[in-house]
């Protein structure tokens, strides 16, 4: 079954074992409002009604629903109608590089003069768009030169290139 939905062009797999989050993932699968959703659930700790996420991002309850049903054919989130959603495992390792991801560019951009909410908001708007493999790179970065252990040619044209 092949079926288009979000920001990008995926197809939806028939059953979760087939799907690509199975194996690695990117950071770039979901458009920004899954991903926000996929973050709430994880925030939420337990099943999650899709009433609640409906209002508290103010969106009706029957596009929660669509939305839901689309994230549990990615195998992220278990849906079980009328009981509730919660994460799967990968859904859960997805999430919490969500939040580790929104985290470190939230940081970034504190340490260019924003404060914790002007980053948390600029962050929400583009997060999406910011692979995995470069959060990746920017927390091996900030571990190196926390611990003085750059190489010397890592100045800023030098990880520009590497990148």
């Amino acid at each position: 079954m092949s079926l288009k939905f979000g920001y990008y062009s995926k197809t939806i797999y028939p059953s979760p074992e087939y799907h690509p989050f199975m194996s690695e993932f990117t950071g770039l699968e979901l458009s920004p409002k899954k991903i926000e959703y996929i973050k709430y659930i994880l925030e939420q700790k337990n099943t999650v009604k899709t009433t609640d996420i409906s209002s508290q991002f103010k969106v009706d309850p029957s596009t929660i629903t669509k939305t839901m049903n689309e994230l549990s054919s990615t195998g992220l989130i278990q849906h079980i109608p009328y009981r509730g959603i919660s994460l799967s495992e990968q859904g859960r390792t997805y999430a919490e590089f969500l939040i580790r991801r929104h985290r470190i560019l939230s940081l970034v951009l504190t340490h260019y003069g924003l404060s914790a909410d002007e980053a948390c908001v600029a962050v929400s708007k583009f997060e999406g768009y910011v692979p995995r493999d470069v959060v990746d790179k920017n927390v091996y970065i900030a571990r190196a030169s926390h611990y003085g252990r750059l190489r010397k040619d890592t100045t800023r044209q030098g990880l520009l290139s590497s990148m």
